[in-house]
C-alpha cells in the first residue's frame, strides 16, 4: 500500500467515525497519522520533482494563487512591469513568473504560479511543487472567478493540505520533552477541544511519552497537531474576485456579505485595480520611514520600507550593523512622538510617515 492509499484509508476512517467524547482521542490519533503521511508525501514529491525555485527579493513577497484561466497573469501585467503570457485557455502559465509591484515607495515581489486544480496537494498538475512556492510568501492573494466562488474553498483546503494556514496564528503551546516522568499538562485557559487523553494519544503517535506541556490557547485537535509538526506556514491572505464585469450588483453583494474583506475587480477591463494595490500594501503591514541626515533634508523620494511595529533598532539593522553598535540616540518627526523632533531611544516604535534621524558615536 503506497502513501496515497494509506492517506485515503485514514481519511475514510475519520469520515466514518462519529465524533464524540468517547471517540475524540481516536480521531486525534488518526489525524496525527494523516498529518504525518501528508507531510511525508509532500517531502517525497519535493525530492523527486524539478520544483520551482524563486529567490525572494524586494520589501515583501506575495504569491498569486488561483485556478487556471482566472486572470492571474492579466492582473500581474497590470500591477507590475511584467509581460506574462495571457490566454483564454487553461495552463497558460507553466512556470513561476516573478515581477515587481512598485507602490508607495515599496518594491513588492509578485509571483504568478501555475494554476492549481482540485487534488493539487496530492500531486495533480505538479500541484505540490507549485503550492510549495507559496510557503515562503508574506501574503497569499487568491484570485477567484466570481462566477465560481467555491474555488476559494478548494484553494484554502489545498493550501491547508500542504501545511499552509491562512489568516491563522500559531497556537500558544509549548512542548518540552523529558527523559522520564510521563506527560504533564498545565493550562492557563479552559480547554473545550482537548483533554489529557486526546493529548496523550497524539503525543504517542509522535513517539513522545515523557514531556511537559504548557497550553495558553484553547486549541483544537488540528491546531495541536500543527504544533507537533512544527513546520506549518502561517500566512495572511487576500481574496480577489475577478470578472466583476460579468455579474450584477446583487451577486457581488451576496459574496461581499460572506467574505467582507474581499476585493472585486475586472483585470481585463482594469476595474478597481488601485484597490488591489492598496489592500496588498495594507495586508503586508508595511510602513514608510523617511531618513533625514543630521545635517540635511529628508529624502521624501525613497522611503525606507519596514514592517508595522518596527523600532529604531530595526531601521539601524537594515541600514548597517554599525548603526546599532554605535547608536547614541535618534530624533523623530511624525505620529509616533508627542512633539516633533523628539529625542528617542533605540527601542522606540515607529509609525507610517515618520521622519528619522539617527545619531551615532564617532
Amino acid at each position: 500500500m503506497d502513501i496515497e492509499e494509506k492517506i485515503k484509508e485514514i481519511e475514510d476512517e475519520i469520515r466514518r467515525t462519529p465524533y464524540n467524547k468517547a471517540t475524540a482521542h481516536h480521531i486525534g490519533k488518526l489525524k496525527a497519522k494523516l498529518s504525518r503521511l501528508r507531510d511525508k508525501a509532500v517531502s517525497r514529491t519535493a525530492r523527486k520533482g524539478k520544483g520551482f525555485h524563486v529567490k525572494k527579493s524586494g520589501d515583501a513577497t506575495i504569491v498569486l494563487v488561483g485556478f487556471p484561466s482566472v486572470g492571474k497573469s492579466t492582473l500581474l501585467n497590470i500591477i507590475t512591469n511584467a509581460q506574462a503570457k495571457v490566454g483564454e485557455y487553461q495552463f497558460t502559465t507553466l512556470d513561476v513568473i516573478p515581477a515587481v509591484m512598485k507602490y508607495k515607495g515599496a518594491r513588492i515581489q509578485v509571483l504568478d504560479i501555475p494554476g492549481i486544480i482540485p487534488g493539487a496537494s496530492k500531486g495533480r498538475g505538479r500541484g505540490r511543487e507549485v503550492l510549495s512556492v507559496a510557503r515562503n510568501a508574506d501574503l497569499i492573494v487568491m484570485i477567484i472567478d466570481i462566477l465560481e466562488p467555491k474555488q476559494r474553498e478548494v484553494i484554502i483546503e489545498e493550501l491547508r493540505n500542504v501545511g499552509i494556514r491562512l489568516d491563522e496564528k500559531p497556537p500558544d503551546i509549548k512542548v518540552k520533552r523529558k527523559k522520564r516522568g510521563g506527560i504533564q499538562v498545565s493550562t492557563t485557559v479552559q480547554l473545550t477541544h482537548l483533554n489529557e487523553k486526546i493529548i496523550r494519544s497524539i503525543l504517542n503517535e509522535y513517539g513522545i511519552h515523557n514531556a511537559e506541556l504548557l497550553i495558553r490557547d484553547d486549541a483544537t485537535i488540528d491546531q495541536f497537531i500543527d504544533v507537533m509538526e512544527a513546520n506549518r506556514a502561517y500566512i495572511p491572505s487576500l481574496t480577489v474576485f475577478n470578472k466583476v464585469d460579468l455579474v450584477d450588483k446583487e451577486h457581488v453583494k451576496s459574496i461581499q456579505e460572506e467574505i467582507p474583506e474581499s476585493i472585486f475587480i475586472s483585470a481585463k477591463k482594469k476595474i478597481n485595480i488601485d484597490s488591489v494595490r492598496e489592500k496588498i500594501f495594507e495586508k503586508l503591514n508595511l510602513i514608510r520611514v523617511y531618513l533625514r541626515p543630521p545635517q540635511g533634508e529628508s529624502d521624501h523620494e525613497e522611503p525606507l520600507i519596514i514592517k508595522k511595529g518596527a523600532t529604531v533598532k530595526d531601521v539601524c539593522g537594515k541600514l548597517h550593523r554599525d548603526f546599532i553598535r554605535k547608536f547614541r540616540h535618534a530624533r523623530v518627526w511624525g505620529d509616533s512622538v508627542k512633539f516633533q523632533g523628539q529625542k528617542v531611544g533605540i527601542d522606540h516604535i515607529l509609525k507610517d510617515g515618520d521622519i528619522l534621524t539617527i545619531i551615532t558615536r564617532r
